[in-house]
């Protein structure tokens, strides 16, 4: 579309980022018979699913990428309408997993107290205040009675969100495991798991998939947004990009993180509920190193190529293999504050640090491990329309304030993202259903204007 065609065209809808989110609320705008288009900060959709070649025929993915096929069914349903190949998680042989003896304590106490969270309404038990403004170490010392349960905490919030367990509120942490099914859940590679499937193709195909489904001329790649204005008395909203584009459209749905709403200038200013989340809430640190190698050394040995350790940069890492390609590699997770102190060292010096660890972990147990063939590297934190992964969490006491506002319209701008999700929250699975809420609510405000009752 030349530039000039935006000036005058009014769509019924502008989506904010061509993640999943975005890209779901434009089809389900799309489906309804609204128009759409969607602008893309970055030169690619996908948002943080990157899927890459890294080996002769294999794919691997420097984001998101586990699914499953119970508990996630939305996310499962466009795996299987895009005729996408599940790789089901290697978990055959030993782990090698150093852990304090705390572990199964914290365990049990976090799952007994996250059930009773209430997901739509998260505020509602009497403790709940209480319990939000605990940061999730605080929390964890003071019901396993040990200052040794701080190297649980920070292990499971490192992992899960990409933060260490002082940066986040103890009831945001409960409610992102009841999010996820449970805190076992969040933390199996067994079938209903976080981490039961992988995609063969890569889980930005599904994206891809999405995308070439829109008309093209309503796709707009590298097209930062940095203007939203919703102030004209004839109701519609102005859309500008970095390249002074201007879309002229009746609703917007935004789809990026919270923590990037300070990029957006919002004409009315946002309210102060959506300014207190975009500053109050924090994006993980978390980075992945790929070891890609000729053959499974590792599994011909008799291990699952996991390793869970204390002491960083890696904290874990999993078999992101693809045997039909003869693919085969190790992603090792470098995440929280200890990842943000590794990333300030030069790449050559952050690969060293990581090869050394690995080697030493699994060098106890395998003679001889070979040079990889290939190596990758992610780290999101450098992004700059992302700034980390998964998904911006709340610090202590904004949840019980203002965190039941993250979903909520604010005139004719609208918010997805898997932040704002009940399900599945900071997954692939949230972010799909974000955009289905918030392209039925779009759709529904669209004949509300029109004067249609559904």
């Amino acid at each position: 579309m030349a530039a000039s065609d935006t000036t005058t065209k009014v769509y019924d809808v502008v989506v904010v980022g061509a993640g999943l989110s975005g890209l779901q609320a434009a089809h389900s705008i799309r489906a309804a018979g609204f128009s759409v288009c969607v602008l893309e900060a970055t030169d690619r959709v996908g948002g943080k699913t990157l899927s890459v070649r890294s080996s002769e025929k294999g794919i691997n993915d420097l984001g998101a990428a586990w699914i499953n096929d119970t508990n996630q069914s939305e996310i499962y349903k466009l795996h299987q309408q895009y005729a996408l190949d599940g790789e089901i998680q290697y978990t055959h042989g030993n782990n090698i997993f150093q852990s304090p003896g705390l572990l199964p304590k914290v365990i049990g106490i976090l799952r007994e107290e996250s059930a009773s969270i209430d997901l739509h309404d998260p505020a509602s038990s009497p403790a709940a205040k209480k319990v939000d403004n605990l940061t999730f170490k605080d929390f964890c010392v003071r019901r396993a009675e040990s200052e040794h349960a701080v190297l649980i905490a920070d292990a499971i919030s490192a992992a899960l969100l990409g933060v260490d367990s002082h940066e986040v509120s103890a009831l945001y942490a409960l409610y992102y495991f009841k999010s996820g099914c449970g805190i076992d859940n969040l933390l199996s590679d067994e079938e209903n798991g976080a981490q039961y499937l992988r995609t063969r193709q890569g889980t930005q195909t599904i994206s891809q998939k999405m995308a070439a489904e829109l008309d093209p001329e309503t796709l707009f790649l590298g097209k930062p947004v940095t203007s939203i204005d919703q102030s004209r008395p004839d109701g519609i909203c102005l859309v500008q990009t970095v390249d002074t584009l201007t879309f002229h459209c009746r609703r917007v749905i935004v789809s990026v993180p919270t923590t990037l709403y300070q990029n957006i200038s919002f004409s009315p200013p946002l309210p102060q509920t959506k300014s207190t989340l975009s500053h109050h809430t924090v994006m993980g640190y978390y980075s992945k190193m790929i070891f890609v190698f000729k053959e499974p050394w590792w599994r011909n040995a008799g291990f699952t190529g996991i390793f869970n350790s204390p002491v960083g940069p890696v904290s874990f890492t999993r078999d992101t293999s693809i045997p039909k390609d003869d693919q085969w590699s190790i992603t090792c997770f470098v995440v929280g504050g200890c990842g943000r102190t590794w990333s300030k060292l030069s790449k050559t010096d952050r690969q060293t640090q990581v090869w050394e660890q690995f080697c030493r972990c699994f060098g106890e147990f395998v003679e001889k491990i070979p040079d990889p063939a290939n190596v990758l590297e992610m780290e999101w934190s450098k992004q700059p329309f992302f700034l980390g992964a998964p998904c911006p969490v709340m610090t202590p006491g904004i949840m019980t304030t203002v965190g039941t506002e993250l979903a909520v319209p604010f005139g004719r701008v609208h918010f997805v993202g898997t932040e704002t999700s009940l399900v599945w929250r900071g997954y692939m699975e949230g972010a799909i259903r974000s955009g289905q809420r918030g392209g039925a609510e779009v759709v529904e405000a669209l004949n509300g204007d029109l004067g249609i009752e559904v």
